[in-house]
């Protein structure tokens, strides 16, 4: 009796393994995981040194070289130094949303950056970059540099804003209008941003604030792009080379919804986030989105 009871359990637990299915973490709207797609031998070839340092809070101290690469190098109070230098977020902190809720896939992200992010789904893609520019020129007091399309070519300058000026809407065009004295706090220059947020995106983006570049002309603050709606637009946040001037970079981006901005995983390599030149195809993918030829793209928020 006891052997004819084992029997029937065997073949329960048979079937109960047979008819068990994989499940997967359901992901925001018009987001992608290219990580689906890597095979396991797909690891990477510099993996015998640790290409993150998890103690670190600074950008630039916290993602180490490759072997054989350096860092470029750039002026004192550029936007590149900048990037290198702005802070991070604890190590293994999930990208959150807006609302405060964690993002769906948090395999795409290496670090997440304290970039400020507002309680609204506004600062999505194109915004973060955006943002960054932004807040980049601020603290340099740039103030006159700090302007950005809105989608039907309207000019929105910060410069106007403090000065009082506000975008009102007739008709659905824009126009500025007087309402207050001048201003040049950071609340009010946060507020500017939201109406930039608002009503610029990466349509504006690629059509009328970027012009043509190239991998050997690659630098921080470059982005791939593809205007749309949606559209989409990652950003280089630092660059290295080694000594025949092959370069490797890192990514960053926001998304939707709105979302912290982070710094990307590389879907070729396990443990290291480098984007190598020589491995760079199109289709070129990243973790969330895939970017046709044509897409690297030079902004001009500093000329």
């Amino acid at each position: 009796m006891k052997k004819l009871l084992y029997f029937v359990f065997l073949l329960g637990l048979l079937g109960t393994l047979c008819s068990c299915e994989t499940r997967f973490t359901v992901q925001e709207d018009n987001e992608t995981d290219s990580f689906n797609d890597v095979r396991e031998e797909d690891t990477t070839k510099k993996e015998e040194k640790t290409m993150i340092a998890p103690e670190e809070d600074i950008f630039m101290l916290r993602f180490r070289t490759p072997d054989g690469y350096q860092r470029t190098a750039v002026e004192e109070g550029s936007f590149s130094e900048f990037l290198r230098n702005y802070p991070l977020k604890k190590a293994e902190s999930p990208v959150l949303l807006y609302n405060g809720r964690e993002k769906g896939n948090q395999r795409a992200h290496a670090a997440v950056l304290q970039l400020p992010i507002e309680n609204e789904d506004l600062q999505q893609c194109a915004d973060s970059v955006m943002r960054m520019y932004a807040e980049y020129l601020w603290n340099v007091k740039q103030y006159d540099k700090i302007m950005f399309h809105l989608s039907d070519g309207f000019e929105a300058s910060y410069s106007k804003w403090r000065e009082g000026y506000r975008i009102g809407f007739e008709n659905d065009k824009p126009y500025w209008y007087k309402k207050t004295g001048y201003d040049d706090s950071y609340e009010t220059f946060v507020k500017y941003m939201r109406i930039v947020f608002a009503y610029a995106g990466t349509a504006s983006m690629e059509a009328l604030e970027t012009k043509n570049t190239t991998l050997s002309e690659l630098k921080a603050g470059d982005v791939f792009i593809k205007g749309g709606s949606p559209g989409h637009v990652v950003m280089i946040m630092d660059v290295c080379e080694n000594e025949t001037g092959s370069k490797v970079f890192l990514l960053a981006q926001g998304y939707m919804p709105a979302q912290e901005f982070h710094v990307l995983k590389n879907p070729l390599h396990k443990d290291d986030p480098w984007y190598y030149e020589e491995e760079v195809t199109y289709p070129f993918r990243t973790p969330e989105y895939t970017f046709d030829e044509g897409s690297l793209r030079k902004l001009t928020y500093l000329e």
